[in-house]
């Protein structure tokens, strides 16, 4: 078991050297913290861990809250100007502008929420958290047509190991981002304190 354990944090350590970042850095970033914490407990309860969301932030933008990518998400959350606008119709306590630090945390873990409840068949958790975060970055539609690629190959469509066999039969090149996405969100979040 010891020696399991090892491995699993070397294996994390050589996944983090390989992205080419010292994740370790970000435990002193706790200026948000509080928003982390404050908007996973409103949205998934108080026992869910909120450092998944930060590990999410992290990789979306380095916790940088003036990123803006290549197609115009923005904020620490990267979201994209019109999800962020339906996010707060559906949402009334998220006030204030996608840029600020603050509502783009609560959004991004507002909308979190919502593709966490369509993913809700019998699953493990740490899978559930994969389908959210594949979701989040590839589309919704997207995990869901590769879903029904697995069923049609005789897979389990309600494991991730399924989605990372056939994502690539929906979204072509773009499923190697998505699934370097959710590997990069689990090393950062047993990096995190």
């Amino acid at each position: 078991m010891t020696r399991l354990i090892l491995l699993l944090i070397l294996f994390l350590m050589m996944t983090a050297t390989a992205y080419g970042e010292d994740f370790q850095r970000y435990n002193k970033v706790t200026h948000y913290d509080q928003y982390f914490s404050k908007y996973t407990k409103r949205n998934f309860g108080p026992a869910f861990n909120w450092h998944h969301f930060k590990a999410q932030a992290i990789a979306e933008s380095r916790l940088k809250k003036n990123a803006t990518s290549h197609v115009g998400a923005v904020g620490l959350m990267q979201i994209m100007p019109p999800t962020y606008k339906e996010i707060t119709k559906r949402h009334r306590y998220i006030k204030g502008s996608g840029s600020n630090p603050k509502w783009n945390i609560a959004a991004g873990i507002s909308y979190n929420r919502s593709i966490w409840n369509i993913f809700k068949a019998d699953r493990p958790f740490q899978d559930r958290l994969d389908f959210t975060f594949g979701a989040y970055n590839a589309g919704k539609g997207n995990i869901i047509q590769a879903q029904k690629h697995a069923k049609r190959a005789g897979i389990n469509p309600n494991l991730w190991s399924s989605i990372e066999q056939t994502l690539s039969q929906v979204t072509g090149r773009h499923s190697k981002e998505t699934l370097n996405y959710i590997t990069k969100i689990k090393v950062i979040k047993q990096i995190l304190k």
